[in-house]
């Protein structure tokens, strides 16, 4: 089986529009959730949310690329094109014959959707647009990214929830190293700050009205974001004859089905993901410095995955990092795994360790070191980037510093 490298990384998402910025903000502890601004958000019981601000699509598309591209693909696009200068491929000729693109989303062309919903039902029109379908459709992104720069291996998209980013990037590892692939464009996006999509979140009951406060005790749910990650999967030797600069190395991938609840998490079904994720990388859990934690500021997914954390690593549950970015960007739904293997891949490279931002109050339930408040600078060998999602699918990565 092949080694497999990340050369490349794009973002997206309401900390910046590049990787530089991300990587800046999460080393200031920089919050990226504010004040919605959309039609209608008066409407709403929840008003803030990691919306990407300044976002001028004029200025990446033109106006009939703009007529195909819904807003999750935009971001998508504009990260893939990022990733893919920083590795320095070129897919023309044969190359673009063995190379891929997978990614996640939970939901597709949201915005899409509720403009087209409002055409019909709210403004009484009979017709729409002729290209409605081809910009919602949850393939679209990477239908696009596939044409852009003339991927002709294996592409698809990968929907489950908010670990679908995490369930594409574990494809893309897996197809790279069986030998499907040289290389694979891989990540996910999400754009579903919109009318409806924040009133369908409000159901659920489980958002925040004013923070996400990851870990502290007095944490009232998670905050909606919105963006793309998406990285350049390459065979290690592959990237090596090259002389790529290579940011990371994923070493393993395992994904768990809690089989039991709808909504709830399970500390067994997440336990078995890092288990098997180290299995998979055989890494012994010793050799873990840091998780990127799921980590969305519900009172049941933190304990809950705290407690998995503990039964996992036993007494090194005390010497590990675990920090949850969404209090900065939000939570990304299908794409949110994506941003956060850049914080994972900068705790490795530049061991900088991104902090929870918006901790209060310790829970005796979430009793390690959540890296609050303030980045911290440590050296780390291994990284997990966990993800567990609505359905009770959990998806788990494990990375390396090269």
């Amino acid at each position: 089986m092949r080694r497999v490298a990340i050369t490349g990384a794009g973002t997206v998402n309401a900390l910046a529009q590049d990787v530089p910025g991300t990587l800046a903000a999460f080393r200031d502890g920089r919050c990226g959730i504010g004040p919605l601004d959309f039609r209608d958000v008066d409407r709403l019981a929840i008003r803030i949310g990691a919306q990407v601000r300044d976002w001028d699509a004029e200025a990446h598309f033109n106006r009939q690329e703009l007529a195909l591209f819904d807003r999750f693909t935009q971001f998508t696009l504009l990260a893939a094109r990022e990733a893919i200068a920083r590795s320095g491929l070129d897919f023309s000729g044969d190359a673009g014959d063995r190379a891929g693109v997978v990614l996640g989303t939970a939901a597709g062309g949201v915005n899409t959707w509720d403009e087209n919903y409002r055409t019909v039902y709210e403004d009484g029109k009979n017709r729409v647009h002729p290209f409605v379908v081809p910009k919602l459709m949850n393939n679209a992104a990477a239908s696009h990214v596939s044409m852009e720069f003339g991927l002709r291996g294996p592409g698809f998209t990968v929907a489950t929830a908010c670990a679908s980013s995490n369930h594409a990037m574990g494809q893309a590892f897996h197809m790279i190293r069986a030998g499907m692939c040289d290389v694979v464009i891989a990540g996910g996006s999400e754009a579903m700050l919109c009318f409806g999509g924040i009133k369908a979140w409000e159901g659920l009951r489980v958002m925040s009205r004013d923070a996400c406060r990851p870990f502290s005790a007095n944490r009232n749910g998670m905050v909606q974001g919105e963006g793309a990650g998406v990285f350049v999967f390459e065979a290690y030797d592959h990237a090596r004859a090259r002389g790529a600069d290579i940011l990371a190395e994923i070493r393993g991938f395992a994904m768990t089905s809690d089989a039991a609840d709808i909504v709830m998490p399970s500390r067994q079904g997440a336990a078995r993901a890092m288990r098997g994720a180290l299995a998979d990388a055989r890494l012994p859990v010793e050799s873990v410095g840091y998780i990127n934690a799921h980590g969305t500021g519900t009172a049941a997914n933190d304990k809950t995955e705290c407690a998995a954390v503990a039964e996992v690593f036993g007494h090194h549950a005390d010497a590990l990092m675990i920090s949850s970015t969404k209090s900065m960007h939000g939570h990304l739904i299908g794409g949110t795994g994506a941003v956060e293997l850049l914080a994972c891949i900068m705790a490795l490279r530049d061991g900088v360790i991104a902090p929870t931002i918006g901790y209060q109050e310790a829970d005796p339930e979430c009793a390690l070191d959540v890296v609050p408040n303030e980045a911290r600078e440590a050296r780390v060998e291994v990284a997990l980037s966990n993800a567990f999602a609505f359905g009770g699918f959990n998806a788990v990565l494990a990375l390396s510093r090269v």
